[in-house]
């Protein structure tokens, strides 16, 4: 959402309930250097962004003067935490860390707020029409006592449905919800913004709060979104098994498809981990199969040169060279072909009818690795993430996320977050890195 007076700034202000007047229970310091942990004030921000250049005198110029307020628990509260009724709604597909974002939530709210009336809505927005077959499970510490130490989510999920704003509303009054913090990708937070909205029409006090869940990393203004380092962690033993079959085969192929429908990110951070890649596939760097430049004529060249290869394809790439399935999932996304069967039959042709002897082995881990169990580093980030999002909401912000960005976890509003999408900058470090690494040619269009 950029502003109308500059076309290249952002309106990062967060939306308010109204005043907190409420001292919050949890005792922290107002002074600095007395070794406590400090609240955090109303007026504290950080850069948005943190890139400069010197100009002809050799002065630094900042490039991106913005800020964003920075998450954390707050002096005084809109919520009084006695009266408050808390849900929490998991949505999309699943991903490694929802029930450490879960148990965070429900601890921080138990032990920090004492707020006691905790309600996890079932299988995503659809637990919150009007006629659910789905009862609300109530929480507390000791029923997220060890979910950390499994996948998925205690709460069930699903897509869908956040299109169903003044149902979900109507239910939210019957229930006397004062908070709502929704978890997932980009279709969850427009429901979640549209929610807000919603509730503001009618003049209600409603906290909406958003934790990005998005496993292929690609939601702006995020640094990174949780679950996506397990992804990568998950996706390496894969490129190790196709790697070990190819090197065992006459001409072996070895190729891996992992998660990634507009954006690239677990296939190219996944390339960097493990230099055995040889080509990888990204939706934003669109290929050519046929022709002298294109894949097909690139794999040969490194079959007959070194005698094996590994490709690594994300999802949501070659989708112009597939045909399409006319078909879309419950979040209107539209269904992608199988782009890695597509490749695999693809390459067995080719290589028939050039007459050379290969043996191709394809590996497909994309639900092992979402489902897989959080790793240490997205345990900590997960557990953070849904701790500030009980600060924000018990403050009486909405229609807001949390977000690490520039190593801070601050507050974006939903709009902002949702109006553009995270990708691989074909220009950028990142990809030039993963060049680097395969050997790749930087096009294979003719």
């Amino acid at each position: 959402m950029k502003t109308e007076n500059n076309k290249n700034k952002y309106d990062f202000t967060i939306s308010n309930l109204g005043k907190p007047k409420i001292l919050s229970p949890i005792k922290m310091s107002t002074v600095n250097d007395d070794g406590l942990a400090d609240y955090v004030s109303e007026t504290k921000r950080v850069l948005y962004g943190i890139d400069t250049c010197l100009n002809e005198a050799g002065e630094q110029v900042p490039l991106y003067h913005d800020t964003v307020e920075v998450a954390g628990p707050r002096e005084t509260i809109y919520f009084n935490p006695p009266h408050v009724h808390a849900a929490i709604v998991t949505c999309g597909g699943i991903c490694p860390g929802l029930n450490n974002v879960i148990r965070a939530i429900v601890r921080c709210f138990w032990y920090r707020y004492g707020v006691r009336r905790i309600s996890g809505i079932q299988f995503g927005y659809r637990g919150l029409l009007e006629n659910t077959p789905y009862p609300v499970i109530q929480l507390n510490p000791d029923v997220v006592d060890d979910i950390q130490e499994k996948g998925g989510t205690i709460l069930g999920s699903s897509r869908g449905e956040g299109d169903r704003v003044k149902e979900i509303v109507d239910s939210l009054e019957r229930m006397n919800i004062n908070i709502l913090i929704t978890i997932g990708g980009d279709g969850t937070l427009r429901g979640a913004w549209e929610i807000g909205e919603e509730i503001k029409k009618r003049g209600l006090k409603i906290s909406v709060i958003g934790v990005p869940k998005t496993i292929d990393n690609d939601l702006s203004f995020i640094q990174v979104s949780f679950g996506f380092d397990t992804a990568v962690t998950q996706a390496v033993p894969s490129v190790i098994g196709a790697h070990t079959e190819a090197k065992a085969s006459i001409n072996g192929i070895g190729m891996v498809k992992v998660m990634g429908r507009k954006s690239g990110f677990i296939a190219a951070s996944t390339a960097l981990a493990m230099s055995d890649v040889n080509f990888c596939l990204i939706p934003e760097n669109p290929f050519d199969l046929d022709g002298p430049k294109g894949l097909l004529a690139n794999l040969k060249k490194r079959i007959l040169e070194r005698k094996h290869a590994v490709i690594l394809v994300a999802e949501g790439a070659g989708q112009d060279i597939v045909p399409p399935t006319g078909e879309k999932d419950a979040s209107g996304n539209v269904r992608f072909a199988d782009i890695g069967i597509f490749l695999k039959n693809k390459i067995k042709e080719y290589f028939e009818q050039e007459g050379i002897e290969m043996s191709l082995k394809y590996i497909d881990p994309s639900y092992i690795i979402r489902s897989a169990q959080a790793n240490p580093n997205d345990s900590i980030y997960c557990s953070r993430l849904g701790t500030n999002a009980v600060h924000a909401a018990m403050a009486g912000k909405t229609q807001a996320l949390i977000s690490l960005l520039n190593n801070k976890f601050v507050h974006i509003p939903i709009k902002v977050a949702v109006s553009e999408r995270n990708r691989v900058n074909v220009e950028g470090s990142l990809w030039r890195d993963v060049l680097e690494n395969t050997r790749q040619p930087a096009s294979m269009k003719n």
